[in-house]
């Protein structure tokens, strides 16, 4: 563990477009090898798609997939007396987020469209409309959760 005082968390800019602190979060998880530029136009031609397929406002649509993947519960292991048992504890908002947005971008890169912005504008749909790999993976992670309700006084 750490000796000294943990790292004060630096506050992000808004990206260029939107000016959302979300979407700079999602473009520099989308983002390999520092190309910035090219993330960014993965995400923008992304929700154009989004915006055309649904009539909707592609902003909103993708928030509202970004807070449908997002997951309350999740296991931790801890072992106690020899023995490890898989602990139900609360997500964290920050962890929440980092985790709803790394399930998108993976599946997103698990799917098989030709390029990545519609992988990722057709598992932005999914997670809006409560679809997909990355709102099943949040699933199976609150039924693992619940299934190990009996280990949550190991809690600490």
């Amino acid at each position: 563990m750490a000796r000294r005082r943990r790292a004060q968390k630096r506050k992000m800019m808004g990206d260029p477009k939107f000016g959302s602190f979300l979407v700079t979060r999602f473009v520099n998880s989308i983002m390999t090898r520092g190309k910035k530029r090219l993330a960014e136009s993965i995400f923008y031609n992304a929700l154009d798609i989004v915006g055309e397929k649904t009539n909707q406002d592609a902003m909103s649509v993708f928030t509202k997939a970004v807070d449908n993947v997002k997951p309350v519960l999740e296991v931790k292991s801890r072992r106690v007396g020899g023995a490890n048992y898989q602990v139900p504890i609360e997500v964290s908002p920050e962890r929440r987020l980092s985790l709803a947005i790394r399930w998108i971008i993976n599946y997103s890169k698990a799917r098989s469209e030709k390029n990545m912005a519609e992988r990722l504008a057709n598992e932005l749909m999914q997670a809006f409309r409560n679809e997909g790999g990355a709102v099943r993976k949040k699933i199976d992670t609150h039924k693992m959760a619940e299934a190990n309700r009996a280990f949550a006084h190991f809690r600490w």
